[in-house]
């Protein structure tokens, strides 16, 4: 790990020394909250925004809780990235996701530009590989890194200064994966993530990695030889009947490990201080959630405020907006 002690001079030659960057898998918490609130959840005019509850709620609680310098949410764009040229039927096989779903994608993104954050995103890339390029761009800068999302592939991220948090109960019990606690989960290194998915595969991603070999086999195969080259090297050493696996599939097994590799040295949409939370608007805010009727978010976010964390980032006004109290299903929204 990486010695997190800086001189003052340092700090002033490097003012993102120390500072806690924040990025977030936008459609994997859009996808969390579309399913953990009720559908019914409606404004009076009939227009449904259990998703945008969701997602607001779940902003409000990583600010509370990481209390963040910088931040940005990663968005995928398209079905057509470079992986998908590669390999046709990649990802092919997910549940469809409702209409009424996608409908709420753009009261999401009015969201979190009235809040202020920085989202992006890349037809050809997706949003892991922005997460990938942010969060190492933001370590060789000198912050630590949070990353908000429940795939797997950005724990080949993690590192001394990097950390993954998987939001469970509307981000009130986060999970946080440290380079220790993926060595625990998976029995290998964060590095050695896409090799242990290029052996066992990833359904998720529709990536089938070798048939007959299972995380356990894999895993076990990546803690003796370190690298998939080195596996096949010892081919010979291997049980017979693993290594008949290992053969049929070693063209497979190659091609998903490069699928599972995420990119981190894209161009940045945004440069890092671009993404710094500073006098973010409040008005705008309030303003949204009575639009919305979302009169408990509108609560929360003034406690927010009303603490040292929010007078630092947000532009305080005397008075705030009141806010139209609106008829919840509370017993689903409490964790929220």
């Amino acid at each position: 790990m990486r010695d997190q002690s800086y001189s003052r001079r340092e700090v002033e030659i490097n003012p993102f020394i120390m500072k806690h960057l924040v990025l977030i898998d936008g459609h994997h918490m859009m996808y969390r909250a579309y399913w953990a609130i009720p559908r019914t959840l409606r404004t009076r005019s009939g227009e449904q925004v259990n998703s945008v509850f969701g997602m607001a709620s779940m902003l409000i609680s990583i600010l509370s809780k990481e209390k963040p310098d910088n931040l940005c949410v990663c968005f995928d764009e398209g079905d057509q990235t470079f992986r998908h040229q590669e390999h046709e039927e990649y990802k092919e096989g997910r549940a469809e996701t409702p209409d009424d779903f996608y409908v709420q994608i753009p009261r999401i993104f009015e969201l979190i530009d009235v809040f202020g954050f920085k989202r992006v995103s890349n037809p050809q890339y997706e949003a892991d590989d922005l997460l990938a390029s942010y969060s190492f761009k933001g370590r060789d800068q000198g912050m630590d890194v949070t990353i908000v999302s429940g795939d797997r592939d950005v724990f080949q991220l993690v590192d001394g200064h990097i950390k993954v948090s998987i939001p469970h109960k509307g981000y009130q019990a986060a999970e946080y994966f440290g380079r220790d606690e993926v060595i625990a989960k998976f029995g290998i290194t964060p590095e050695q993530i896409a090799t242990y998915k290029g052996l066992s595969g990833d359904k998720s991603d529709n990536l089938p990695g070798v048939l007959g070999i299972g995380p356990k086999t894999a895993a076990e195969l990546i803690q003796k030889y370190d690298t998939m080259q080195g596996i096949y090297d010892h081919l010979s050493e291997i049980r017979p009947s693993v290594a008949e696996k290992l053969e049929r599939d070693r063209e497979q097994a190659f091609f998903c490990e490069r699928m599972a590799v995420l990119e981190t040295d894209l161009p940045l949409s945004f440069p890092l201080k671009d993404l710094a939370l500073k006098n973010l608007p409040v008005d705008d805010v309030f303003d949204f959630f009575r639009e919305m009727e979302f009169s408990l978010l509108a609560k929360r976010f003034q406690a927010l405020l009303d603490t040292e964390y929010g007078a630092k980032h947000f532009r305080i006004k005397e008075v705030t907006p009141g806010v139209t109290s609106v008829k919840t299903e509370s017993d689903q929204l409490t964790m929220f």
